[in-house]
């Protein structure tokens, strides 16, 4: 065992890892005993939860890494080369995460394998999966192009990875936006800004793991790697702003048409259950302090780094409040389980070890993967 395997931040890090996965592995053991309807909170009323929210926040973020990605193989920013591995490979670690989310929302996993065999081409939940299917297949092509310097394989395969970094997060954002029963998710907006929000998360993840690349490893980032932490903290900075503007008119145009089905999850995430997470977890976590910090002078890569994390975390309420302000509102007067006029959610425990452990899943193969193999290019390494 090498020395880096040895020191002391490494163990504590795996062990809080492989914690979180037994608890996980425990909570969804749990639930196929007692039952998902017991297990989790999830209702006829809001059939999606947090493990649906966890989902599309983790497989957003495979989309924004693999777009930051091809700045450097695909468009030839060859600052951006340095980030390539590390970001592909996150990217498939997330996307089986997100899998992991998904899977575990149904009480019969295997579903998935059998809806992928048997086509329904007018559904966008089929495209989906279908998309997203094909997508991590892509990526491990990738991901081995790029660590054996297959130049010619890499370009085809970065190009197709791109390609699919845009179509994936937009038929995912199709699954909410082509619901006509749900007027809060329907329309052409949904799926443009969770592309948005999908570089946001992407860029924001990649720069967490350049930082702590080597803050954990106590190498000094040369001018080389601060260049890039710099570009991508100058991203993040413009991705930030063109949220904030498109989390501001989503909001005024809830509240102005005052719709039925529309202005009732917007009031409850400016004025309602969900203001708490709106107004601090998404609003202020997770933009305007992440915006302040990314718009410093003296901006340093722990400047970065930190709006990053924060951001992350903004990202993750953002999907989680989508997920559950679309659902709250019935879609049928005397429903039952309605607690003044709207439905109820609040995560189990079960739900939120599961999540926990699927983030832990990914966290755990990325760092594992790191550590035997290296994803610094040659001319690169420290």
């Amino acid at each position: 065992m090498s020395t880096l395997a040895k020191k002391p931040g490494y163990i504590l890090w795996f062990a809080f890892l492989g914690a979180c996965l037994i608890a996980a592995v425990g909570a969804a053991g749990y639930s196929y005993m007692v039952g998902h309807e017991h297990a989790f909170n999830v209702s006829r009323g809001v059939p999606w939860g947090i493990l649906i929210s966890t989902y599309v926040f983790m497989a957003i973020s495979c989309s924004g890494l693999c777009l930051i990605s091809s700045l450097g193989h695909v468009f030839g920013f060859h600052e951006f080369n340095l980030i390539c591995r590390r970001a592909i490979l996150l990217a498939i670690v997330c996307l089986m995460g997100a899998f992991g989310a998904i899977g575990m929302d149904l009480e019969r996993p295997f579903n998935m394998i059998y809806t992928l065999l048997s086509p329904n081409f007018s559904s966008a939940i089929w495209w989906m999966g279908t998309v997203y299917g094909i997508y991590l297949v892509v990526l491990i092509v990738e991901f081995y192009a790029l660590m054996t310097d297959n130049q010619k394989l890499s370009m085809v395969t970065g190009t197709l990875g791109f390609l699919f970094a845009i179509a994936a997060p937009s038929v995912l954002g199709s699954v909410f936006g082509l619901t006509l029963a749900r007027s809060f998710w329907h329309g052409a907006f949904l799926p443009v800004y969770i592309l948005i929000t999908a570089l946001v998360s992407g860029t924001a993840l990649i720069c967490l793991v350049m930082y702590f690349h080597h803050a954990l490893r106590g190498l000094l980032m040369d001018d080389t790697d601060k260049r890039v932490i710099r570009l991508l903290g100058r991203i993040l900075r413009l991705m930030i702003f063109v949220l904030i503007f498109s989390v501001f008119w989503n909001v005024i145009v809830g509240l102005y048409g005052q719709q039925p089905g529309h202005y009732e999850p917007v009031m409850a995430l400016v004025n309602g259950d969900l203001s708490a997470n709106f107004w601090l977890g998404e609003v202020l976590v997770g933009l305007l302090i992440p915006l302040g910090l990314l718009l410093r002078k003296n901006r340093t890569p722990f400047t970065t780094m930190l709006a990053s994390l924060m951001a992350l975390i903004g990202m993750f309420f953002m999907r989680y409040d989508m997920t559950i302000a679309g659902q709250i509102y019935p879609m049928r007067q005397g429903a039952k389980g309605l607690v003044g006029g709207v439905f109820t959610y609040t995560p189990s425990i079960a739900e939120v070890l599961i999540v926990v452990g699927c983030i832990a899943f990914s966290a755990f193969a990325y760092t594992l993967i790191e550590r035997f193999v290296s994803l610094d290019l040659e001319s690169e390494q420290h």
